[in-house]
């Protein structure tokens, strides 16, 4: 009797009823679903609150660019509430004169962009009139009464809302007033403000997060700075391309250019956007092809000098991925969300990378400083 097989029946391997495939599949979805739901209720907070978060947001970004000026000063042996101060007023005055010179400049050239208007009217009908269209006198004005009561019934539908946007006014002094509140406490006390957050954090691990807090703070200032240099190129850029070509309101524009640049890729292709259509107005067509050759090489420039050498080093981020999150946070909270967006993934990318990678381990708080 042959005895050689004797393993047990029992002892045998069974195939499992679910695929491993399937079981794996399975884990990743439910935590994904998890992790889905944890973020729409976060969404859901700060839309809700977002007449709290903008401010503090725009507030810390203007903490990240003055900070450095306030412990500048007090290296230098100026007591910290004192170089608050200063830096703030300084900072206030700079934008205050900045924001007036722009709006009187402005006041001041509509007149000459009116008239330049009424000419350009005036060669669109003679064009439409002799050119190839060969339309009678009838038809053009026919057209342009069409026009006239088109921009009347929306200048009627803007007025109606116009009451609606004086009752945001007192909201908007409100949010700049928190936006000012918080940027003073930043910059007297961020210090204390981030120590009293850390105690949030495990004893074990509060240096750990100490250290990735700092990286994160050190990305933000980088993509302020670089954003400031970044946004000075394009208004240069633009400023002198309108100047040679004779385009009214120049210096607003080019202001508005720089300010444009702070919402990457977007900003600065609706700025420019904006400058073009004045250019067809007031100069007509091949000032306006020209100027638009400068703003897109302008654009190049940024694109592929400026973006990958100032930006991409200071928030190693992929082009893809300030591009998406522009989008995601133009989508999310509209302009506000598309400014915000990439300063926001740099501070949580800087965080990520330090609290994963093994460089950070062992590093000390005090030793990370700001690029």
């Amino acid at each position: 009797m042959d005895t050689s097989d004797t393993t047990p029946l029992h002892g045998r391997s069974e195939r499992p009823i679910v695929p491993q495939s399937l079981q794996v599949s399975a884990a990743l979805g439910w935590r994904l679903l998890v992790v889905a739901a944890a973020l729409a209720v976060i969404g859901i907070i700060v839309g809700y609150l977002a007449a709290v978060v903008v401010p503090v947001a725009i507030a810390l970004l203007l903490a990240a660019l003055l900070a450095p000026a306030v412990g500048y000063l007090v290296k230098r042996k100026v007591p910290r509430w004192l170089a608050a101060v200063m830096v703030l007023v300084g900072g206030l005055a700079v934008l205050g004169g900045l924001l007036t010179f722009v709006i009187i400049t402005f006041i001041n050239g509509l007149p000459a962009l009116r008239i330049q208007l009424s000419h350009s009217i005036d060669a669109i009908g003679n064009w439409l009139t002799t050119g190839p269209l060969h339309l009678s006198d009838e038809q053009v004005r026919s057209f342009f009464d069409t026009l006239v009561t088109t921009l009347t019934n929306t200048q009627t539908g803007i007025t109606s809302g116009a009451l609606t946007t004086a009752a945001t006014i007192g909201e908007i002094l409100a949010q700049m007033l928190l936006i000012l509140f918080v940027l003073i406490y930043l910059l007297y006390d961020g210090r204390g403000i981030w120590t009293f957050l850390l105690r949030a954090a495990p004893d074990r691990i509060r240096p750990r997060v100490d250290v990735a807090g700092r990286r994160g703070l050190s990305a933000l200032v980088s993509y302020v700075r670089a954003t400031i240099a970044v946004a000075t190129v394009d208004a240069v850029g633009a400023g002198i391309g309108m100047v040679i070509l004779g385009v009214p309101l120049a210096i607003p524009l080019a202001t508005l250019v720089f300010i444009g640049a702070f919402i990457p890729i977007i900003g600065g292709v609706v700025a420019g956007g904006i400058a073009v259509l004045i250019a067809l107005v007031a100069n007509g067509p091949i000032t306006a092809l020209v100027l638009l050759g400068i703003v897109i090489g302008v654009q190049q420039l940024e694109a592929h000098v400026l973006q990958p050498l100032l930006l991409g080093r200071a928030v190693n981020l992929h082009p893809l991925a300030v591009v998406l999150a522009i989008a995601i946070g133009l989508v999310a909270a509209g302009i506000a969300g598309a400014l915000l967006a990439v300063p926001l993934l740099a501070v949580l990318n800087a965080g990520v990378r330090s609290l994963r990678g093994g460089e950070d381990e062992y590093a000390k708080p005090i030793d990370v400083h700001q690029k």
